[in-house]
C-alpha cells in the first residue's frame, strides 16, 4: 500500500470504519530515524489508533525507530516481513528476511524491549523454495519466541525471483486453509488473515478460523467496504459514501489551509462513487491537472456537482485491519 494510506486516506477510511486498526504506508527503519520523520509518522488524532510499518534488518535501527514511533502515538509497531518489491529485497528486508527467522526475532525483541505498545509481524505463508508448514512453522515460532503476539499472514508464497510486486499480489495462488491450519497450531497467538479479501463472505470465511482480516487495496478502491465490514462483525450503522465526503471535506479545508496539495488530498476519495451516475465525470474533475494546481476546494465542489445521488455504489471489492471482539 506504499503511496496509498497516507494520513488523507487513513482520515476518509477512518470516517467509513469507527472499529478497524489503520496502518501506515511503510516507511523504512533508517528514513524514520535519519529522515523526515516528522512528513513520514504524520498523523492526525482523528485516525488513531494506527499502526507504524516499519521496515528494516537492523535490530538496534529498528529498536530507535520504534521508539520515535510510539513516541509519536501509534498504537502498534508492525514489522513487514510480507513485501516482495525488488527495491526492498536489494535493501535486506522485506519477504526475503523471512529466510532469516532469527534474524527477524532479534528485530521484533531489539523493537519490544524499547516500547510498551504492541510489536506485531506482516508476513507471508513462505517463500519459493521454502514453502513447508515446517518452513513457516519456524518462522512463527521464531517471532513468538521473541514476543510477537500477532501475526498477519498474507495467504500467498512470495515469489521473489521472476514476479513482480503486482504479479506477487495474483499469480501465487491464495491458500486460506493453511492460514486456518496455522491458527490451529499456534491457537495463543492472534491470527490475522490477509491478501484477496475483497468480499463480505470471503472475510467471513476467514473469521470462523482467524482472530481478524486485514484488508488492503480493496479498500483503497472502495471505502464503504470497510464500513459493510464494520457493520457485519460489530453492528456499527452503515455510513454512506456522499456522509463520509461531506465530513471528508471539512479535512480538505483544514489541510488546504496548512498548504498541503489539493492533488494528494482527492486521491483517496476518487474511486468513492465508482459505478454510479455520474462518477466518471467527477473522476474527470478531480484529475484535472490544471485544476489541481489551483489548489481550491471549489475543485472538489465541482467534482461532487457532477454526481447523481440517491444510488450507492454496488457491493463489490474494498491499510487497515478488523478484529473480532475480543472477551473481556
Amino acid at each position: 500500500m506504499m503511496a496509498c494510506t497516507d494520513t488523507h486516506c487513513r482520515t476518509l477510511h477512518r470516517l467509513f470504519s469507527p472499529k478497524a486498526l489503520l496502518f501506515t504506508e511503510m516507511v523504512t527503519a533508517g528514513a524514520v530515524v535519519f529522515g523526515p520523520r516528522q512528513r513520514l509518522l504524520r498523523f492526525q488524532p482523528a485516525e488513531a489508533p494506527v499502526a507504524c510499518q516499519l521496515g528494516g534488518s537492523e535490530p538496534d535501527l529498528l529498536a530507535e525507530a520504534a521508539q520515535i514511533a510510539a513516541g509519536a502515538g501509534f498504537a502498534e509497531i508492525n514489522l513487514n516481513v510480507g513485501c516482495p518489491s525488488p527495491r526492498v529485497r536489494q535493501g535486506a528486508f522485506g519477504a526475503a528476511l523471512m529466510a532469516e527467522p532469527r534474524r527477524v526475532a532479534d528485530c521484533v525483541a531489539a523493537m519490544a524491549a524499547q516500547v510498551e505498545v504492541p510489536v506485531t509481524v506482516k508476513c507471508r505463508l513462505g517463500l519459493d523454495g521454502q514453502e513447508s508448514d515446517a518452513f513457516l512453522d519456524e518462522f512463527i515460532a521464531a517471532v513468538s519466541e521473541a514476543g510477537c503476539r500477532t501475526v498477519y499472514v498474507h495467504a500467498r508464497i512470495a515469489v521473489l525471483n521472476g514476479l513482480n510486486p503486482a504479479q506477487n499480489r495474483s499469480i501465487p495462488p491464495l491458500q486460506p486453509e493453511r492460514v486456518h491450519a496455522l491458527k490451529g497450531r499456534f491457537p495463543e497467538l492472534r491470527i490475522i488473515a490477509n491478501g484477496g479479501i475483497d468480499t463480505l463472505a470471503g472475510a467471513a470465511a476467514y473469521l470462523t478460523h482467524v482472530d481478524g482480516v486485514m484488508i488492503g487495496r480493496a479498500a483503497w478502491r472502495e471505502p464503504r467496504f470497510l464500513s459493510r465490514l464494520d457493520n457485519m462483525m460489530h453492528g456499527t450503522p452503515m455510513v454512506s459514501q456522499r456522509d463520509a465526503l461531506d465530513a471528508y471535506l471539512g479535512h480538505v479545508r483544514n489541510q488546504l489551509s496548512q498548504g498541503e496539495r489539493l492533488a494528494d488530498l482527492v486521491r483517496p476519495i476518487l474511486g468513492l462513487f465508482k459505478g454510479q451516475p455520474g462518477a466518471r465525470r467527477y473522476r474527470q474533475r478531480l484529475s484535472c491537472a490544471k485544476a489541481l494546481r489551483s489548489n481550491r476546494l471549489a475543485v472538489v465542489l465541482d467534482a461532487i456537482d457532477q454526481l447523481a445521488f440517491g444510488l450507492e455504489a454496488p457491493q463489490g471489492p474494498a491499510a487497515c485491519a478488523i478484529e473480532k471482539p475480543r472477551a473481556a
